[in-house]
């Protein structure tokens, strides 16, 4: 193996591969970066079992193919410290791989590519394309919701739902629930399909996808999916287990609604997080016709109070809820104005866009 490469050429698919790494590692050989030329292609692979990330890069000045596995993090922080657009020089010296640029020099240890892990080939339920700003859209709407290492596993995913010409994210931790829908013109289905992606499965995809109309191939199978795009290919387990009836928990009559200025309600928002509770970030909603005051206070008996002309009409209404989902939701909603549906004091709130949105969210209130 012996080749030349640019070092900015080089650099973000390797950040990207080496995202997935996991410091500690069960195989010596997992703490690795698979790299493997053919022709003018470079491919560099990490896994960690569970998520495996594939870039590939073309490259100029090829004396000889070949493959060997080196360490992913050494071999990130050694580019990282070279000068922009510095030219690298690989070389593979028995079982060491010998890196030069300018007056520098570096000597790393291999393992042989044999040992590497290598994903089984998805075998597809459903196959289709759509663009990568589309599901990065779905993750970005949804993806805050997901639990964190909650003992009902199924939770610390994102569900993927195909359906007819459709593609829908959703996530829920049991106390917020958060769904996106996005249309997917390829994709034909009779009926639904659902995937559970695993919580370090969706944030490796979020990291990989650009805001482009650029197409990517999404291969749906049993136990995998798959995205595959020019520059990379992402593969990931999905978690075995059925996701809950999330359609049950959506609230079907909200009478009561709130219509606010989005950017105005997420700063009185954040201002009263300041002085709430640090361990529950519970904030009181009073409101009354026209006026919505937000309460927060904490064990030290301090206390912080926003008041927001908002466009209300109804009964008075009080009701709790954690500050830091609301802060989620109106930092992913994007329009001028949100709406809080409520039925009463008891109920969950609905919050999505006004008109023509394409994620809603759900959230259960809190005993203040």
């Amino acid at each position: 193996m012996k080749f030349n490469v640019n070092r900015d050429a080089l650099l973000k698919p390797l950040q990207l591969v080496a995202g997935v790494v996991e410091k500690r590692q069960t195989l010596p050989v997992l703490a690795n970066v698979l790299m493997q030329l053919q022709g003018q292609e470079l491919s560099l692979t990490g896994t960690d079992l569970e998520v495996e990330i594939v870039g590939r890069l073309p490259v100029d000045g090829v004396e000889m193919e070949g493959e060997v596995t080196v360490p992913a993090r050494k071999l990130l922080d050694i580019c990282r410290s070279l000068p922009d657009s510095a030219e690298l020089k690989f070389e593979r010296d028995g079982e060491r791989l010998i890196l030069r640029s300018g007056r520098s020099r570096f000597q790393l240890s291999t393992l042989p590519a044999a040992d590497f892990p290598n994903q089984e080939e998805t075998s597809a339920q459903t196959r289709f394309d759509i663009s990568q700003r589309e599901i990065r859209r779905l993750i970005e709407a949804t993806g805050f919701a997901m639990a964190q290492q909650d003992v009902r596993y199924y939770l610390n995913g994102l569900l993927l739902e195909c359906r007819p010409q459709q593609l829908r994210a959703v996530a829920t931790d049991g106390h917020r629930l958060a769904l996106c829908d996005r249309d997917a013109p390829g994709l034909n289905v009779d009926s639904a399909i659902q995937a559970i992606v695993p919580r370090k499965g969706v944030l490796e995809l979020g990291r990989l996808l650009e805001d482009t109309d650029a197409q990517a191939q999404v291969v749906l199978g049993n136990n995998h999916i798959r995205v595959v795009s020019g520059q990379f290919t992402f593969t990931s387990k999905l978690v075995d287990g059925k996701f809950p009836d999330y359609e049950r928990v959506l609230p079907r009559a909200t009478g009561n609604h709130i219509y606010a200025d989005r950017q105005a309600l997420r700063q009185a928002f954040s201002r009263a997080a300041i002085l709430s509770n640090e361990k529950y970030r519970g904030v009181r909603l009073q409101v009354s016709e026209g006026l919505l005051q937000i309460v927060a206070n904490n064990p030290e008996q301090e206390e912080a109070e926003e008041q927001l002309m908002v466009d209300y009409v109804g009964d008075p209404l009080e009701i709790g809820f954690n500050v830091g989902y609301l802060l989620d939701v109106t930092g992913a909603i994007h329009s001028d104005q949100i709406r809080i549906g409520l039925a009463d004091a008891n109920s969950s709130a609905l919050i999505q866009q006004p008109e023509d949105g394409d994620a809603l969210y759900v959230i259960m209130p809190m005993r203040l």
